[in-house]
C-alpha cells in the first residue's frame, strides 16, 4: 500500500506534505500495551518509547524477561527507544555545594520511595542502565535521548545528562494527552476532543502504557480515534529520530551515550 492510499477509510498524505507529530509512549503497568501495539501496527504508526523498569500488572517489570518479547517485536516493527531512567527515578532538587549532586527518589525497583543524593555520574548511570537493557532486549541501539519521570529537571541535571551523551525530551503543551488525569473529571471523549482541537504540527505527544490511578483507561480507547482523527486532518506520525530539534544531536551522538560525565 502506498503512502497516499486509503487505509481504514483514512487517506494518509505523502510524507513530503504531511504535518508531522511525534507520539511518545512512556512505560506503565503494561496491561494495555499489547492492544496499543496492535493499533499502532494496524495504522502503521511509528512511535518513540521511553522505558523504565516499572511495576506491571503481569510479569516481572516492564523491562523484565516477561516483557522482553514484546519489546523485541516493537523493534522489528521499526519503533525507536530511549531511556526513562531505570527505576523511574524522580529528580527532587539540586544539592548545594561545589560538587554537582541531586536529590532523587526512585518510584520503582528495590529502593522505591527512598530518597538519595546522587552525583552526576550516578544519574548518568541510571539513564544508561535503561538504555543498556533496552538494547540488550531489542538488539537495537537506543536514541541518545531520555525523559525524566514527570518531566522534572533542573539546568544542572540537564547539563549533567548532556555531558554523558543524553538530551532531554519533554512534550508539547497540547501534546499532554491527559491519560494520567482522573477519568471522572477528564473523561476519554473530552480528552480526545481537546487533543484533536489543539494539537499542532511539530508537537511531541505523551501517553503511557497503562496508568494505575485512572479508573477508565485512556488506552486503547482514545488511541485509535486520535490516530485516525489526526491523519484525517493531514497529520502524520514520525519518531524523534526525525524531529528537527533532536536530529542533529542524535546524528552527532550516535554511539556516544553512556560516556562519563564532564567533571
Amino acid at each position: 500500500m502506498g503512502q497516499n492510499d486509503a487505509k481504514d477509510g483514512v487517506k494518509t498524505p505523502p510524507a513530503a506534505s504531511c504535518k508531522p507529530v511525534y507520539l511518545t509512549l512512556d512505560t506503565g503497568h503494561m496491561e494495555v500495551a499489547p492492544l496499543m501495539a496492535d493499533i499502532l501496527n494496524k495504522h502503521q504508526v511509528k512511535v518513540t518509547f521511553f522505558a523504565a523498569n516499572e511495576r506491571t500488572k503481569t510479569g516481572d517489570g516492564s523491562l523484565g524477561k516477561d516483557w522482553a518479547p514484546w519489546w523485541k517485536a516493537r523493534a522489528a516493527e521499526g519503533h525507536e527507544f530511549a531511556s526513562h531512567t531505570f527505576d523511574h527515578t524522580y529528580w527532587r532538587g539540586d544539592m548545594a555545594g561545589n560538587t554537582v549532586q541531586f536529590k532523587v527518589r526512585p518510584s520503582a525497583g528495590p529502593s522505591e520511595g527512598k530518597d538519595f543524593t546522587w552525583t552526576a555520574k550516578q544519574y548518568c548511570e541510571e539513564i544508561g542502565k535503561s538504555a543498556t537493557r533496552l538494547q540488550e532486549i531489542t538488539g537495537k541501539k537506543t536514541l541518545p535521548l531520555f525523559r525524566a519521570p514527570g518531566g522534572k529537571t533542573s539546568p544542572a541535571l540537564l547539563a549533567a545528562a548532556r555531558s554523558c551523551g543524553y538530551e532531554h525530551v519533554g512534550w508539547s503543551p497540547a501534546g499532554f494527552l491527559g491519560d494520567e488525569l482522573p477519568s471522572d473529571k477528564y473523561p476519554n471523549d473530552a480528552l480526545l476532543k481537546k487533543a484533536l482541537r489543539d494539537i499542532r504540527p511539530g508537537d511531541i505527544l505523551l501517553a503511557h502504557l497503562g496508568i494505575w490511578s485512572r479508573k477508565d483507561p485512556w488506552a486503547p480507547a482514545v488511541l485509535e480515534p486520535l490516530i485516525t482523527g489526526l491523519q484525517a486532518r493531514g497529520f502524520c506520525f514520525q519518531t524523534l529520530r526525525e524531529h528537527p530539534q533532536y536530529k542533529a544531536w542524535i546524528d552527532s551522538h550516535a554511539g556516544m551515550a553512556g560516556a562519563a560525565p564532564a567533571k
